[in-house]
């Protein structure tokens, strides 16, 4: 199929089916998945699984909004309380009336109903004086469980108290509560079974009448215990405690049917993938590549023949991703193909966070993601394991499915996933790596390479102007460009910069044979600049040097050939090697991982982390095809950060790409970078343990909301009366505290959303606060998070 190399495999595993991924297990720290979920539901019903829109950051599988307002602020325990004297109160007042200790409770019947129906003294004379009082004393029983109910609010006491516990507590407490009213209409605690039965005409009909009817009139008797029983035990839980199960979507919308694929009159395409998803032999990354490549179709209608014979000939195989893979080989989180969604934990239920958000799933996307995230915490706290690796291997099922590319970086030996869940695995220092870098990223303009390699040389070094730094590394690579048409490999560049006489005239004399006076005038230039006050060349030559190291000779081929695929060709001696890999990949669906030698070369790993980044901010946006989303990872941005690289951060929202961050500390940024840096990112996320100074510039950068306070003011009360002082007396000598009355003020301030003792001090080990932004402009406040696999 011509889908330009998205899609289209070179080397697909015949006979090879993925397993089907079913939906993911309940929300709440599940086991571990290995591969794309088979067991438990079938796929399909993880397909009609509906996603409803939401704010950004929520898990939209089987996603259930919250329902009512904001928390009622009365503790379980005044709930608990307030229910129980209410309903002794209820039942009090409900003694009196019936054993008529109150007088006069029975005139409004006697009012409406005729005078011969009761006797002198009050009395009921016959029938319709008895059913009259019966159904009057219903309705006044039914008016104080009304009142009393709401006085006491007995719902929300069973639904915080009994059915916030779970669906069996709810069923149980259903069936308490049902119990108890079928044995005060039993024992005719409540005249009801007197007023429907207590008048029918019992003796004139035969044995077997008078059994059914009986048998009918304790069953309409007993209808309000059923009644009650079937609401409370099927009532949704307003506050998230058991969610519903959601719904399936309608069969006309199924989209385990490709109903879109109908409608363009693919009725036999459709129902081979229908049958593939039905058999079990379609996974959520087949569903998601094909869609993917539908897509494409309905773009460019000439695609529709070969996307056709595709599908027809492959199925769920068709338009596979040019590695032939249909899966990741182990999956370390929940994945949501569907939503393109990676379940990152559970937002806590605490005051902390808003109610509608509390115990809701809390995932990422490539929405969110574009506006890049920045995470901070100390070593230990999760960065990799619970973040980076879950975020990495999203897009690399997203790479899979023609939708994404990913690049992630790190140190060797980090946990960010398996060699084969990678088309590229670039070793930095290892003899034993398949595939090099790309030094120069992949481009032919000398200006452009120069700037790149300035960034990454000297960006962190103060005092040092990186645009002169790039000038004059122009001048040397220009020129050699022109000579002999490549860049310079490591070790020549180093000489260029050192000014070793015999490479310069080397240059000049290959110069001179092109005939190109303007790159003569560079190297000329360069010459006189040579050693003046201000040169950036030593610096430059010092940071070549920590890569002209015999660990990487081999590295960085700048052999002359054509450009390949995935960045530039290889030069003579690096077959073994491959080409090497640059980020000019990024228009094609590539998982790369880029492992950096940490422990041994430190400085040369922080050199590289800050060439990545700057060539992917430069190759990001220039890409011509900007329908994949291209994203970096880097494990560990310390000391990678320049003003140049968080500018090309803030601009990477246009360009459908976006980039991880993380650091132990903002101090690992350089102070005039730190504000800047929290505000060229959308998402921000602090782990537990953060520094107090680093959780200021997060409260900072979060700002203040508007917040209701109540301030209690406690008065003593000097009683005049002394009766009242000798009340007051006795109280106090029994409590030991004197009478006061409390005096409530209540008023709106402004707040910080988290201050920076609460960061420091008040999150949980294995917990992270963070706060999202989508491309769109859409916010989300400050959440404090539950990680998953944390507990």
């Amino acid at each position: 199929m011509d889908t330009e190399g998205t899609h289209d495999g070179q080397s697909t595993r015949r006979g090879h089916v993925p397993r089907p991924a079913g939906p993911p297990p309940p929300l709440g720290a599940p086991p571990k998945p290995q591969h794309a979920p088979a067991s438990g539901a079938p796929f399909t019903d993880w397909l009609r699984t509906p996603r409803p829109q939401a704010e950004p950051g929520v898990w939209r599988f089987g996603h259930v909004p919250r329902a009512g307002g904001e928390e009622d602020p009365a503790t379980d325990r005044s709930l608990l309380s307030g229910a129980v004297i209410s309903f002794l109160a209820c039942v009090l007042l409900w003694s009196l009336i019936t054993d008529n200790y109150i007088p006069y409770t029975d005139l409004p019947v006697k009012l409406l109903t005729p005078h011969d129906w009761w006797e002198l003294g009050g009395a009921p004379k016959d029938g319709p004086g008895v059913a009259a009082l019966q159904a009057y004393m219903l309705l006044v029983t039914g008016a104080l469980v009304w009142w009393f109910s709401r006085l006491g609010s007995w719902g929300t006491a069973f639904e915080r108290l009994v059915a916030a516990r779970g669906p069996r507590a709810r069923l149980a407490g259903a069936a308490a509560v049902a119990l108890f009213v079928a044995v005060i209409i039993w024992t005719r605690t409540v005249p009801l079974i007197d007023l429907l039965g207590g008048h029918l005409p019992l003796a004139q009909m035969s044995r077997g009448t008078q059994q059914l009817v009986t048998y009918l009139v304790y069953g309409v008797a007993l209808a309000p215990a059923l009644v009650l029983f079937a609401r409370l035990a099927r009532k949704p839980v307003p506050d998230g405690g058991t969610r519903a199960v959601p719904a399936p979507a309608p069969a006309g919308a199924d989209p385990a049917g490709w109903p879109e694929l109908r409608d363009a009159g693919l009725g036999e395409v459709a129902a081979r993938l229908a049958g593939e998803a039905g058999a079990g032999r379609m996974n959520d990354v087949d569903y998601a590549r094909i869609r993917r490549a539908w897509d494409s179709v309905r773009a460019d209608p000439a695609r529709l023949r070969a996307f056709d014979a595709a599908v027809r000939d492959k199925g769920a195989a068709a338009c596979v991703h040019p590695s032939g893979d249909r899966d990741l080989p182990v999956r370390a989180a929940r994945h949501d193909l569907l939503a393109r969604q990676v379940l990152l934990g559970t937002v806590e239920d605490g005051e902390r966070n808003p109610r509608a958000r509390r115990g809701t799933g809390l995932a990422l996307d490539p929405g969110v993601l574009g506006t890049s995230l920045l995470a901070v915490g100390p070593s230990g706290t999760g960065k990799t394991a619970r973040l980076v690796r879950p975020v990495v291997e999203s897009l690399a099922l997203q790479a899979l499915a023609g939708q994404a590319a990913v690049v992630a970086v790190g140190a060797a030996g980090s946990r960010l996933g398996p060699d084969g869940a990678y088309d590229i695995v670039v070793r930095i220092g290892d003899p034993a790596s398949v595939h090099d870098l790309d030094l120069y990223g992949g481009t032919a303009d000398p200006d452009e390479a120069a700037g790149l390699l300035a960034e990454a040389f000297v960006g962190d070094v103060p005092g040092i102007d990186v645009r002169r730094a790039a000038t004059a590394l122009a001048q040397l690579i220009g020129p050699f460009r022109e000579a002999y048409g490549r860049f310079p490999a490591v070790p020549e560049l180093r000489e260029l910069l050192d000014g070793v006489p015999s490479a310069l005239t080397a240059l000049r004399q290959a110069l001179e044979g092109t005939g190109r006076q303007a790159m003569l005038r560079e190297l000329d230039a360069r010459l006189r600049q040579q050693g003046a006050p201000g040169d950036p060349g030593p610096a430059l030559a010092d940071r070549a040097a920590l890569l002209d190291r015999p660990a990487f000779a081999g590295f960085f081929d700048v052999g002359a050939s054509a450009t390949g695929a995935f960045g530039a060709a290889a030069g003579p001696g690096s077959e073994r090697r491959g080409r090497p890999f640059s980020l000019r990949a990024l228009e094609h669906p590539v998982r790369v991982r880029v492992d950096l030698p940490e422990r041994g070369h430190a400085d040369a790993s922080r050199m590289l982390a800050r060439l990545l980044l700057a060539q992917f901010n430069a190759s990001a946006a220039a890409r011509a095809d900007r329908s994949l989303f291209a994203f970096l990872a880097l494990d560990d941005a310390s000391h990678t950060l320049t003003p140049e690289t968080v500018r090309g951060v803030q601009r990477l929202r246009s360009a459908n790409a976006g980039v991880l961050l993380t650091l132990r500390t903002l101090d690992d940024v350089p102070e005039g970078l730190r504000t800047p840096l929290l505000g060229a990112v959308g998402c921000r996320m602090a782990f537990s343990g953060v520094t107090t100074w680093d959780g200021q510039r997060f409260a900072e950068a979060w700002g203040t909301e508007w917040v209701e306070t109540r301030d209690v003011t406690h008065r003593t009360v000097f009683a005049d009366q002394p009766l009242t002082r000798a009340v007051h007396a006795f109280r106090k000598l029994v409590t030991g505290k004197a009478v006061t009355t409390d005096a409530v003020t209540v008023r709106q301030v402004e707040r910080e959303r988290w201050s920076a003792s609460e960061l420091a001090h008040a999150v949980p080990p294995g917990c992270a606060v963070l706060s999202l932004t989508s491309v769109r402009g859409e916010r989300a406040a400050p959440l404090l998070l539950r990680l998953s696999g944390t507990g």
